[in-house]
């Protein structure tokens, strides 16, 4: 049964009103040593989105071949230079009879807001919405969606937002009737950067690294109080990376783009299904191009299963 993944803006809405890689062969940063292990042959891959310094769309995708291969693109200039802090995974959607539109949430100075960008005819090229302010200080905005199947009304959802300095980690989620409910979890000021890598039925998985160089899954089940579930995945050697970017590769694994801007450089990395530190990483090499840019998100499409990596 294939299961839909919804655009970071549908999702906003209404919260708001094993790995398959082409080898074996190891390669990555000293600094990040990962475990080898075989796979399948089929390759997956990971598109590394970003917006640049003068606000414009790039992007590049990563496929799993050994070394990795790299196809580089540019997107339309949506913003004023400078001014964005953070972003959600974008989702670009099929429209009838022909086009598409591209949406995901962004931090622009201090406000978060949902937006998109279109070549649908008769559909504005662009557009922002404010959604909220207060968000100067974020470092990560993630919006998760879990369906049971296409168009069943059984979904589960949530809206995340990390604060790096206090190391508070903020979920939302809807009740019923559209009301927002808010809730903070403490102990987080280590992270450095955090992926989302599981959406379920009963809970959210975020995989985060932190400034001591230690890998983690962070488990946030659905219920009330929000109760993350904190599990090391490996003890050293990742704390080069200011930008971890995720996708779904085969029924349980995940493909990691880890980003170190100081050197401009990104590592691909097949992650299997996460379960502490028994967690198989195979480091796959060095991504072919430039990245540092200000800001990371995962481009990814309409129609893709949820997220299962943890």
């Amino acid at each position: 049964m294939k299961l839909q993944r919804a655009s970071a803006a549908a999702a906003s809405a209404l919260l708001l009103g094993g790995v398959a890689v082409a080898s074996a062969a190891t390669a990555g940063p000293a600094a990040a040593a990962p475990t080898a292990t075989t796979g399948p042959t089929a390759a997956c891959s990971v598109t590394a989105g970003s917006i640049t310094s003068a606000g414009d769309f790039a992007g590049t995708t990563a496929t799993a071949t050994v070394p990795p291969t790299g196809e580089h693109g540019k997107g339309p200039h949506l913003f004023t230079p400078g001014i964005a802090k953070a972003s959600s995974t974008w989702t670009t959607s099929l429209d009838v009879p022909a086009g598409s539109t591209t949406s995901g949430l962004v931090v622009l100075n201090d406000t978060l807001y949902s937006a998109y960008y279109s070549d649908t005819s008769g559909v504005p090229p662009t557009g922002l919405k404010k959604i909220g302010s207060g968000w100067k200080y974020f470092s990560m905005v993630e919006a998760s969606f879990w369906q049971k199947a296409p168009g069943s009304t059984v979904t589960a959802s949530a809206l995340y937002g990390f604060d790096g300095g206090p190391g508070f980690l903020h979920r939302w989620v809807a009740d019923a009737k559209g009301a927002r409910h808010g809730e903070v979890a403490t102990g987080f000021s280590a992270v450095k950067t955090m992926a989302l890598i599981s959406e379920t039925q009963t809970y959210d998985t975020f995989l985060a690294n932190t400034r001591g160089g230690a890998l983690y899954t962070i488990r946030i089940p659905r219920t009330s109080p929000m109760k993350p579930i904190v599990k090391k995945v490996r003890t050293s050697t990742w704390q080069t990376f200011e930008s971890l970017v995720a996708e779904k590769c085969g029924a349980q694994g995940t493909l990691l783009t880890a980003i170190d801007k100081d050197t401009g450089t990104a590592y691909l990395y097949a992650v299997g299904h996460a379960n502490g530190t028994a967690t198989v990483i195979k480091g796959l090499g060095k991504v072919p191009g430039t990245f540092k840019d200000p800001v990371y998100f995962l481009g990814t499409a309409e129609g893709q299963a949820p997220l299962f990596g943890e």
